[in-house]
């Protein structure tokens, strides 16, 4: 008989970490096929035993990258620490190349912007105007690059893209600001050492990027606030400049609310003078227009209030356009 854990695990070893981490794909495939492992991770509320999550808590607490049998000893030996911190932590992976499949969309809005961003974790994707961007060909061949005025910085977003190419401009970012059930800030180590846990084994290229945008979000750091965003989003919208568009962004997270608080979440967001930007799974809102086939919709949904513009990977390395370019597109 399955639970609910080895599903999830099962599920995660085979469909999600291939690719991205053989070794996740090795832990989560112990654990489906681990009782005892499952009895700890049974003990985890729901909603914080996602395999990225667990893995990461166990690496900060001093496991290893080792096989299965030495990872499953330490969570064993350490049970009661694995369960508290697990609890007290969510998913914040924060990974600022979600911007290179956003970017198409927020070239769509005329500035001044205020980006506010829900689930911000760090703020590391309220920059997008402080990174470069390399956008690539199926062939790995450059078919468009963008750059502040200031020349190429240290955090280059690299994407590959498929289909047409739509406009592709650096926003106008005047006030940043985020809120999250629990915010990090970019200048704290321990913070800092929590999301570089959170980068898979075997992901090329994200720890560094995210320890780079992490220095930027550290020399200039934006309005952070505390709090479930269905009870907050609408007072720190009313914080926003005035003369400024403002733009609500969900990169990836709203998976992670329930889908009641989720569905009221974006009717409030969607009730304020603002746009709303989002890179989600097709399966997450019922709100995508027009309708999108989750059963044959690779990766996830790029949309600008509702309407979709893009399939994308979850964290951003590719992204395709699916709609038609607006009649100003370069």
């Amino acid at each position: 008989m399955t639970d609910a854990v080895q599903e999830r695990y099962a599920r995660f070893a085979r469909d999600e970490a291939p690719g991205r981490s053989a070794l996740y794909a090795a832990w989560a495939a112990g654990v489906a096929a681990d009782e005892e492992v499952r009895g700890v991770l049974l003990r985890i509320p729901e909603m914080r035993r996602q395999p990225p999550l667990v893995f990461a808590v166990t690496r900060i607490l001093g496991a290893g990258l080792a096989a299965y049998p030495q990872w499953r000893e330490f969570v064993l030996r350490n049970a009661d620490k694995v369960v508290a911190e697990c609890a007290s932590r969510s998913l914040q992976t924060n990974e600022p190349l979600r911007l290179a499949a956003l970017l198409p969309v927020l070239s769509e809005i005329d500035g001044p912007i205020a980006l506010l961003e829900v689930g911000a974790s760090a703020g590391l994707c309220l920059y997008p105007d402080r990174y470069s961007y390399r956008f690539l060909g199926d062939d790995g061949a450059l078919r468009a690059a963008l750059d502040p005025v200031e020349g190429p910085l240290t955090v280059v977003l690299e994407s590959t893209v498929t289909g047409p190419l739509p406009r592709l401009r650096l926003p106008e970012i005047v006030w940043r600001a985020g809120i999250d059930l629990a915010p990090l800030d970019a200048a704290d180590e321990r913070d800092r050492r929590w999301l570089r846990g959170l980068v898979w084994p075997g992901e090329r290229g994200r720890d560094e990027r995210i320890e780079a945008a992490l220095d930027i979000a550290a020399s200039d750091p934006p309005l952070l606030v505390a709090g479930d965003a269905l009870e907050g989003i609408e007072a720190l919208a009313t914080a926003a400049p005035t003369e400024a568009t403002l733009v609500i962004t969900t990169p990836g997270v709203l998976v992670h609310i329930p889908r009641e608080r989720r569905s009221a979440l974006v009717a409030r967001i969607s009730a304020l003078d603002a746009h709303w930007v989002t890179i989600d799974p097709p399966g997450a809102l019922d709100v995508w227009v027009p309708p999108v086939d989750t059963e044959d919709w690779p990766g996830f949904v790029v949309a600008i209030d509702g309407q979709v513009r893009a399939a994308a990977d979850p964290l951003g390395a590719w992204w395709e356009w699916r709609t038609a370019l607006p009649a100003d597109a370069s």
